[in-house]
């Protein structure tokens, strides 16, 4: 079995999965940017949205792992020609999140503004923040479970299919926030913050039940859960948990990052908004190639087929030094449009113009460092990723934030210490699989 790794073929599963990558963070960049334009209270607003969606994000990025191990073991088994092994193990995966993803709600909702105090959220900022979050926390079983049948479809080498489902309700959150938000008259009261996220989820819940049409009528992997546990459950498990402590790293740096812009003021917190939520963008548009590589090095991995898993990654780091220049500078030629799009307030534009070139600056950087997680997760290599990321929080971002935030640097000083952060992720990925395949690829 001769997997193809041309570049129209891995295009054709980068390009949908990217476009359906970038609808994810569509839905919060939507919110940020209509109520950044609302007539009343928009800084205070924006900043509300900013701090609930680096939480919410922290949510999904812990438990949404399974979609990546539910994808390499899906591959893994389709290379190896085994798919029949492991067919209800993703009805079980997802029945045991989406299972999770209820008890996270019963254990946040009461407790949402002690929550956002630690976030330094306090007066109107927090009472947006605690409005905002019982609402749009309701999709986040909704959101789980699509990501966790996203990762069956990756896993069965198809992208096209999530990126539909992705589209559909990346479109439906932009139309019902405009709608909600501002109102139409006759008919619907403005809503303003809240009405983003009434907008939101549902957007998600459309998108969840389109995701089980999907994988009911497109694939022959069962969606209810039949006992007993599959085999490779434990392998699961352990891939997960991995990830898991992974994702607590990455969050601990974007909750230090929130809590330090948040410090800094209203309008630092909404310029940084702003930031991160196009950083996110950026991250999630070169998610395209990094689920290519995810996709295709599980496929050759189960086919032990180690030179054009090696071929692949070299293909794979020309095209994602190019999409993160490519990235760069489109964001440096709409540079000032960017900002108007998201605020008008004079004071939080002046603090984004001062930032959002470091963004820009990382974002090379940034596409190495996905496309290799990716890799790694297609392996199913993710003690090495859980280690690196846990090595680059504790003895990069952390102490290089607290130095700059010293000297006064605010939000110079997250994105300087975000930029070391990502380098700090990437370097170790690409050395790390250079010397596992290249010894493997000369006896393959």
């Amino acid at each position: 079995m001769n997997t193809n790794i041309s570049f129209k073929h891995i295009n054709k599963l980068a390009v949908p999965a990217l476009i359906a990558g970038i609808a994810e963070p569509i839905l919060s960049i939507t919110d940020t940017a209509i109520i950044g334009n609302i007539d009343s209270n928009a800084t205070e607003s924006l900043a509300a949205v900013g701090i609930v969606g680096t939480f919410i994000s922290m949510l999904i990025w812990v438990l949404g792992q399974t979609r990546s191990a539910i994808s390499s073991i899906v591959s893994q088994h389709l290379g190896a020609n085994k798919l029949d092994k492991i067919k209800n193990l993703p009805a079980q995966a997802i029945f045991i999140i989406t299972l999770l993803s209820v008890l996270i709600i019963f254990g946040t909702y009461p407790f949402a503004r002690s929550i956002f105090k630690l976030y330094n959220a306090t007066n109107i900022i927090l009472d947006y923040s605690v409005d905002y979050y019982r609402i749009r926390v309701f999709g986040f079983p909704f959101t789980l479970f699509t990501m966790a049948v996203f990762g069956v479809f990756r896993g069965l080498q198809n992208t096209f299919y999530p990126m539909i489902i992705a589209t559909i309700g990346a479109f439906l959150n932009i139309a019902l926030d405009y709608a909600f938000v501002f109102g139409i008259e006759n008919y619907i009261p403005a809503m303003d913050i809240k009405g983003a996220a009434y907008g939101s989820l549902i957007a998600q819940i459309t998108m969840a039940i389109l995701a089980t049409i999907y994988l009911v009528k497109k694939t022959d992997i069962p969606l209810i859960p039949k006992f007993p546990l599959n085999k490779e459950i434990d392998k699961l498990v352990i891939m997960i948990l991995n990830l898991f402590v992974r994702t607590l790293a990455l969050n601990v740096t974007l909750y230090f990052a929130t809590r330090f812009a948040t410090g800094y003021g209203p309008a630092h917190i909404a310029a940084y908004t702003i930031c991160i939520n196009l950083w996110f963008f950026a991250a999630f548009f070169v998610d395209g190639y990094a689920s290519a590589g995810n996709i295709l090095s599980g496929k050759l991995y189960g086919e032990t087929a180690y030179a054009t898993l090696l071929k692949l990654s070299n293909k794979l780091i020309r095209y994602g030094i190019i999409v993160g220049i490519m990235l760069a500078v489109f964001g440096a030629l709409f540079y000032y449009p960017l900002g108007r799009l998201f605020s008008k307030d004079p004071e939080v534009l002046s603090l984004f113009y001062n930032s959002f070139w470091l963004v820009l600056i990382m974002q090379p950087f940034c596409a190495l460092a996905f496309i290799f997680d990716g890799m790694f997760k297609g392996l199913g290599k993710m003690k090495f990723l859980r280690n690196v990321l846990l090595c680059a929080t504790t003895f990069v971002f952390l102490p290089v934030l607290f130095w700059l935030d010293a000297l006064d640097y605010q939000l110079h000083a997250i994105f300087i210490a975000l930029t070391f952060w990502i380098i700090a992720r990437g370097i170790p990925l690409i050395i790390k699989f250079r010397k596992i395949f290249i010894p493997l690829s000369q006896k393959s």
